[in-house]
């Protein structure tokens, strides 16, 4: 597929750029009156979603208390993390004060949750303190698993040739420059996984191959360089005609698509992978020599989450994700619990544009069930990728539940099929903005 730039000149763009806010990606809010309570609301999580939702509580609601459970004085944007381990951005521009986010008149608490008794409306922190609630949003993101696989830790990230974009913003930095040690070795093998589990940023795993793909044909020597992309299925990403771009991609930078491998063990100083063939009914087992390897681990809620009786117990999230009706985004047997972002068990939804899209449902079914009524809005499970596919070049992948994970575009001026230069502009300087509003509640 050809690499399209749009009819919009860079003067054009930027423009539009700084007035994004106004556009879909900042629809601002409609301000309703203000609901007089006397209840407690516990918000577990300060990140995207737990400070949304604290900001839109905190201007919609008199009275009653609103209690943040967030124990990190950084606010880490996420979203930046592989434009920092593809060398694109600073560590630094993905990191402000939490307290800039925090709305006033809100009870922050900066200690970590520890344990839910939703049967007692309880929460526990960790250092042994209880807070009642009579309503709670579980806005805890999710859990790094990387205990799962064998030999293998966030520590190691940085050495042995081990690269993770997801481990933390240092991990991120020291994926960069693993990165960069390989490619200036001049040659070698390249391993990029994938996890057997839902993961947050489900676009980062071939983000991550596209971008070193880019560094590697511009070094002119990537003919001396072997890369192999490691899945545990055959499918790389969920919306259909995306997944079918991928493979056709891979295939088309030499890209060696390893479908039914995952990831099970790992010698850092053998600098060896061994992986289980899902497609195998003996549970074989190969392993992999490597001069890089690009590790995901297994991801799911928090074990404190998992712990309580908040948690799937049947279905496809079972013992792994918060129990959810998908669409109104309340627990389905606690009715005063919400659960929003990655900790939520859901087909997709773990992004920072599912948030903006969860956090005007949450509210107003919320509210609605403080009232004694029923939650009246819905989440169409919208979510947003933008998927870089090169270095200058992305595709901006919109899409839902409904129709097999059909596109949903919000720019006319965007084809989501075609990569561009103008979606990179957009994840490279307008999305940052965006999300930081969305904290704010005013998109």
């Amino acid at each position: 597929m050809a690499y399209h730039s749009t009819n919009l000149s860079r003067r054009q763009l930027l423009k539009m750029g700084a007035g994004v806010g106004a556009s879909t990606l900042l629809t601002p809010p409609l301000y309703a009156n203000t609901v007089d309570t006397q209840a407690h609301i516990v918000i577990i999580g300060g990140g995207a979603s737990g400070m949304a939702m604290a900001n839109r509580l905190a201007r919609r609601l008199r009275g009653g208390t609103i209690t943040l459970i967030e124990p990190s004085e950084t606010h880490h944007y996420q979203p930046g993390w592989t434009m920092v381990a593809s060398g694109v951005w600073p560590a630094a521009k993905t990191m402000r004060p939490n307290a800039e986010f925090v709305p006033q008149g809100i009870n922050w608490v900066r200690e970590r949750a520890a344990g839910i008794d939703a049967q007692n409306r309880r929460v526990e922190l960790a250092n042994g303190e209880r807070l009642n609630y009579d309503y709670l949003v579980v806005a805890t993101g999710l859990q790094l698993n990387y205990h799962l696989i064998e030999g293998m830790s966030p520590e190691l990230v940085g050495q042995h040739g081990i690269g993770s974009v997801y481990a933390s913003i240092d991990a991120a930095a020291k994926t960069r420059q693993t990165i960069k040690s390989w490619i200036d070795s001049g040659g070698g093998q390249g391993l990029f996984t994938m996890s057997p589990t839902a993961v947050k940023c489900a676009g980062a795993p071939l983000k991550m191959t596209f971008t070193t793909l880019s560094h590697l044909e511009n070094s002119g020597r990537r003919s001396a360089f072997d890369v192999d992309f490691m899945a545990p299925g055959s499918v790389l990403f969920t919306q259909p005609w995306i997944n079918d771009f991928v493979k056709q991609r891979f295939d088309q930078q030499g890209v060696n698509r390893r479908h039914f491998h995952r990831l099970v063990a790992i010698d850092p100083q053998a600098r060896q992978a061994e992986f289980l063939l899902e497609d195998s009914d003996s549970g074989e087992r190969v392993t992999r020599d490597y001069d890089f390897i690009h590790v995901v681990p297994p991801m799911s809620a928090h074990d404190f989450v998992k712990e309580s009786d908040l948690i799937a117990l049947g279905g496809p999230h079972a013992g792994e994700w918060l129990n959810v009706d998908i669409h109104t985004l309340q627990h389905n047997h606690y009715p005063e619990v919400f659960g929003i972002g990655d900790v939520i068990g859901a087909p997709i939804n773990k992004t920072a544009a599912s948030v903006k899209a969860q956090a005007p449902v949450v509210k107003e079914n919320l509210i609605a069930v403080m009232q004694g009524k029923e939650p009246p809005a819905r989440h169409r499970g919208y979510t947003s990728c933008p998927m870089i596919t090169g270095i200058g070049k992305a595709m901006l992948v919109e899409f839902g539940y409904e129709d097999n994970f059909a596109f949903m575009p919000s720019f006319p001026f965007i084809d989501p099929k075609e990569e561009s230069w103008t979606v990179w502009v957009m994840k490279d300087r307008m999305l940052q903005p965006a999300y930081y509003a969305v904290l704010e509640g005013q998109a």
